[in-house]
């Protein structure tokens, strides 16, 4: 769980200051940059003219713009302007109210300079004027890069997890000198009125060689392989996760200058035993080793180590579990700086780096990597994931761990401060797209019997009992009818004095005298009335109580 921290009321006062401390932090963020990019276009498709996000930025329309796409179209279908039928709750104005939607191949055609760009795209995959959300299937394409294949959106937005309804996709595409930046959106071919649409679309330079290997690198570490890997200018990315470790989710307008986004990480951690989250915000960070663009320095000033207790730390692995399309190269970037004013030398800290389940790092020692104490450095990883079934995701972990030989570190523990995944484009195609999710199972409402009223249940008892008399009252009378019968054979002119006549078990009188007088029936007939009439109520109790009725 994310630690708590108790909040001050939420007075107008407070929120004024919140307010204000958040706009200079940005205004000093955004001016102190440590990296402007060259190329910057924000696109707001599907709308005309300039419109202001709630982040300050300003997005373009596309429509009546130099950024209006080129049409492919089929049977006159050219792409519309279109206006959500309902707007997400949760989801900003801009670039998501509107959106560019066509039942035929569009493409947008991007004057960029050469070097290497991120591609961020967005999608809000609702239902618009004439086009159901469940028809949205399509694919993207960055010049001769698959970004994404029969991309079915509502049905990735439903099965991600992801409270908010929108999508965001960041790629990363290197363009050669005289080449332009062409993204094409195309309809299924397979699937009756389908179409492509698309919200918003940024792209952005990036410092040279930030991801991309230098030529004259020989590349780093591939986990499990003797060899070593390296990202090359002919490969795409695409980022998978982008995690300030241990402390709280940056901005875009807070990076470096190209508005990455930095999420917590709480929500992966798999094993831990509890949370050690070191902070220092008042050491001055010394960029001697990677350059200060690299990671917003609020990365390097947070960190998650396994604690101060050595049998403890010694006892489990610091543990986050990614799920990742299968079938692709990873690559891996960790963030490390050690700023907790123990650590100084080379070996004060010595830990363990395992990836896949396997181990990247026998003998990681950060001060021996970036040279001292509040020099923020990172290390680079890559990594196969191939599933052995036909699974679509796999789990990809990455732990730390404490050095087991005491005698080789002063302390057994283990720091880390950002992690960013990039999926790697398949080098025989370009191939970047990762299937689309299974359909989410609506298990169908359990419907109970209704419930019997008790009025019910008590008009279906007073009918039972009503039958069952009935049943009984007959049984008796036929009896007695014939007993009375044989009787009166046999006793033709005899009466009783006091005009009492008994009727078998039962006395009728007809005066108020307390004489009775018995008939001459036999003990054994009146023993067999007796019997019958007990043998008939047993059965009509058995009949009562295997229909839940509880006999009298």
């Amino acid at each position: 769980m994310w630690n708590s921290f108790l909040l001050p009321p939420f007075t107008p006062l407070y929120l004024l200051f919140f307010l204000l401390h958040h706009l200079i932090c940005t205004v000093s963020v955004e001016s102190s940059s440590p990296y402007t990019p060259i190329n910057q276009i924000l696109l707001n498709c599907g709308s005309s003219g300039n419109s202001t996000a709630l982040d300050g930025r300003t997005w373009v329309g596309d429509a009546n713009s130099k950024f209006l796409p080129l049409e492919q179209s089929l049977n006159n279908h050219a792409s519309l302007t279109r206006i959500a039928a309902r707007q997400s709750p949760t989801a900003a104005q801009v670039p998501f109210a509107t959106a560019r939607i066509s039942l035929s191949t569009f493409t947008y055609d991007f004057p960029v300079t050469a070097g290497q760009k991120f591609i961020r795209l967005y999608f809000y995959p609702a239902s618009y004027s004439d086009f159901d959300r469940s028809k949205a299937l399509f694919s993207v394409k960055a010049g001769l890069f698959i970004l994404l294949s029969n991309f079915n959106a509502s049905l990735t937005a439903d099965a991600d997890g992801d409270p908010g309804d929108t999508i965001f996709r960041e790629y990363c595409v290197n363009i050669e000198e005289d080449q332009r930046l062409n993204i094409t959106f195309t309809p299924s071919p397979t699937v009756s009125d389908s179409y492509a649409f698309i919200n918003g679309i940024e792209i952005f330079s990036m410092p040279p060689n930030l991801y991309y290997t230098p030529a004259d690198n020989q590349g780093f570490s591939f986990v499990g392989q003797h060899n070593l890997y390296s990202i090359k200018n002919s490969t795409a990315l695409e980022t998978v996760y982008r995690f300030n470790v241990g402390g709280r989710s940056i901005s875009p307008t807070e990076d470096t200058g190209m508005f990455r986004g930095w999420s917590q990480d709480d929500k992966y951690l798999k094993e831990y035993d509890v949370f050690f989250l070191p902070l220092n915000d008042t050491i001055n960070l010394s960029f001697t080793t990677v350059p200060a663009y690299a990671a917003p320095e609020y990365v390097y000033r947070t960190a998650r180590t396994l604690g101060n207790d050595t049998d403890i730390n010694l006892s489990y692995n610091l543990t986050w579990e990614f799920p990742v399309d299968s079938g692709f190269y990873y690559f891996i970037r960790l963030h490390f700086c050690e700023f907790q004013p123990e650590i100084v030398w080379s070996g004060d800290r010595r830990f363990r780096i395992f990836i896949a389940n396997q181990t990247a790092e026998k003998d990681a020692d950060v001060i021996r990597w970036s040279g001292g104490n509040g020099v923020p450095v990172y290390k680079d990883y890559a990594v196969a994931m191939f599933a052995k079934e036909r699974d679509k995701k796999v789990n990809l972990y990455i732990a730390i761990g404490a050095e087991p030989r005491r005698w080789m570190t002063s302390y057994q523990d283990a720091i880390i401060n950002g992690i960013e995944i990039f999926k790697v484009s398949d080098p025989s195609n370009g191939n970047l797209a990762g299937p689309n999710p299974d359909p989410i199972l609506v298990t169908p409402p359990t419907i109970e019997p209704p419930k019997q009223s008790t009025n019910s249940k008590n008009s279906r008892r007073t009918t039972i009992f009503v039958a069952v008399g009935g049943v009984t009252g007959l049984i008796l009378a036929s009896v007695l009818g014939f007993l009375i019968f044989r009787t009166a054979k046999k006793e033709k002119n005899s009466f009783s004095t006091d005009w009492t006549t008994w009727w078998g078990p039962f006395s009728l009188s007809t005066t108020k005298s307390t004489k009775t007088c018995r008939s001459s029936l036999s003990v054994a007939l009146s023993r067999r009335i007796y019997c019958a009439v007990e043998s008939q109520i047993q059965d009509n109790q058995e009949v009562e109580e295997s229909q839940g009725l509880r006999p009298y």
